[in-house]
């Protein structure tokens, strides 16, 4: 199974991903958006390309997006728990922040974002994976995106565009 993650793409109005981006995600198995969409029509724009979606609000998604994506979800793929959740507060404590949120879940992978700085590490027994922004050209050092890769073992990797 190979799963593409994304987060924080903060657009409006016509959808314009990177092209290398909307390739992985035509060919994966499902897209996970960590949050802050800011416009429903990129969650439509998943949609219409991917295969499956998954997606949670971020703390800069308005009232529609707010009433049809819950704040963290947690779901299995194959036999690996993942959990996903935007994140808030300063971005230095973002792990911390997220820890807490999960603390009884016993997950193998944390999917999260808000900080626009991507972040792949294992701590703990869990990894915690945060893909970047793929369109932000003002606090991110690189635009990225995610990959989740489950066959009999789960491996991630950060994919600079």
């Amino acid at each position: 199974m190979k799963i593409i993650v994304i987060s924080d793409t903060h657009q409006e109005g016509n959808v314009e991903l990177p092209a290398k981006l909307v390739e992985a995600i035509k060919s994966a198995d499902m897209v996970i958006h960590s949050g802050d969409f800011v416009d429903r029509k990129v969650l439509e724009t998943l949609k219409a390309i991917a295969k499956e979606v998954k997606a949670v609000r971020g703390n800069m998604d308005g009232e529609e997006l707010k009433k049809i994506l819950p704040e963290k979800e947690i779901f299995k793929a194959g036999k690996y728990k993942i959990g996903i959740m935007h994140g808030s507060g300063a971005p230095a404590n973002l792990v911390g922040v997220l820890s807490e949120a999960f603390k009884n879940d016993n997950l193998d992978l944390i999917i999260f974002g808000h900080s626009h700085s991507a972040f792949n590490e294992k701590i703990g027994n869990t990894i915690f994976l945060n893909p970047g922004s793929p369109v932000d050209r003002i606090f991110a050092k690189y635009n990225s995106y995610g990959v989740v890769e489950i066959n009999g073992k789960i491996e991630t990797k950060i994919v600079k565009l």
